[in-house]
C-alpha cells in the first residue's frame, strides 16, 4: 500500500476536485490519498495563512506513515514558507517523493538543494479540472506508486530539472537556488507574452552557467500583444542558449496541461527503486 499525504502549498484546491481525484484513484487498490484539511483552507489568496499552510505541509512531511507528498495545487505562496518547512523536516521526511510543478517549484528546488526526499516536477491534483486531466493524475498516481512509465521520455543518464520559467527567475540568486551544474533543465511557461519570456530568459541564462543544456517545455496561452514580437520561444531560448554558452537540447514535454510529464530532480528514477 502506498499512502499518499496531500496539501496545499499556495493556493486553494477546490473541493470538487479533490472529490474527482478520489473517484479515479477508488479503482487503485495499492493506493491510498490521504487529504490534509489545510486542502480548503481560505485566507485571501491562500490556502490558510502562512503558519497554517507550514504546520500541514511539515505535519505530511515528517508523518513516517505517508511514503509521499503530493501537492494540491500551484498558485504563488510556497516560496514564502519553503525554507522554514526545510530546515524543520524531520527524518521522515527524507525518505518521501514529492510532487508538484508551478509555483511549487520553490519548494521543490528547496528541497533538492537539501538533500531532502525525492523531489519531482509533474502532475499536481488541481491538473484533474484540465483537458487530459484524469490521465495526467494517472500518471502521477503512477510514478508516486513507483511506475516510471509517466516520466519525460528524453531523460537519461545526466541529472535534470525541471521549472515553470516565472518559478526559476524568481529562484535564481536566492537560498532557495540549487547548483544545476551539470543538469538538464527543461523549462515551461503559461499565460505569458513572449516579450516577457524573452526578459525571463535573459535572467535565467546568466545563472545557469555549468549546466549540461536547456530543454524547452511548451509555452502556452500567448496573450496576443498589440505587435508581433517578432520571434517564436523556440528563437527566444535558442539566442539566449547562445548568448550565454549553454547548449539548447530541444524540446521537453512539459508544460501546464494534462500531456505534462515527470522529471525528478537529479537522476531519472521512481519512488523506491534505486
Amino acid at each position: 500500500m502506498t499512502r499518499i499525504a496531500i496539501c496545499a502549498p499556495g493556493k486553494r484546491l477546490e473541493r470538487e476536485h479533490a472529490d474527482a481525484v478520489i473517484d479515479l484513484a477508488a479503482d487503485r487498490p495499492g493506493v491510498e490519498l490521504v487529504f490534509h484539511r489545510q486542502c480548503f483552507a481560505r485566507h485571501g489568496h491562500f490556502a490558510g495563512d502562512d503558519a497554517v499552510r507550514l504546520a500541514a505541509l511539515l505535519e505530511c512531511a515528517d508523518d513516517p506513515a505517508f511514503d509521499a507528498i503530493w501537492f494540491a495545487h500551484g498558485g504563488y505562496g510556497s516560496n514564502r514558507i519553503a525554507a522554514d518547512a526545510v530546515a524543520r523536516m524531520g527524518p521522515a521526511a527524507r525518505d518521501k517523493a514529492f510532487l508538484g510543478y508551478s509555483d511549487t517549484g520553490y519548494l521543490l528546488a528547496a528541497l533538492y538543494k537539501a538533500g531532502v526526499g525525492r523531489p519531482a516536477h509533474g502532475p499536481m491534483v488541481a491538473d484533474i479540472r484540465r483537458e487530459g486531466g484524469a490521465a495526467a493524475v494517472g500518471r502521477a498516481l503512477d510514478w508516486l506508486c513507483g511506475d516510471a512509465g509517466g516520466l519525460e521520455g528524453s531523460l537519461d543518464e545526466r541529472p535534470a530539472a525541471a521549472f515553470n520559467l516565472m518559478t526559476l527567475a524568481m529562484l535564481c540568486g536566492t537560498d532557495l537556488m540549487p547548483d544545476l551544474a551539470g543538469h538538464v533543465v527543461m523549462v515551461e511557461e503559461v499565460s505569458e507574452h513572449l516579450y516577457a519570456v524573452d526578459r525571463l530568459f535573459f535572467h535565467i541564462t546568466q545563472h545557469l552557467a555549468g549546466i549540461a543544456g536547456l530543454k524547452l517545455g511548451r509555452i502556452t496561452d500567448i496573450p496576443e500583444n498589440d505587435r508581433p514580437f517578432g520571434a517564436s520561444e523556440e528563437d527566444i531560448a535558442r539566442h539566449w542558449c547562445a548568448r550565454a554558452g549553454i547548449p539548447y537540447l530541444g524540446f521537453a514535454d512539459i508544460g501546464h496541461d494534462g500531456a505534462n510529464r515527470i522529471v525528478p530532480f537529479g537522476l531519472a528514477r521512481a519512488p523506491g527503486r534505486a
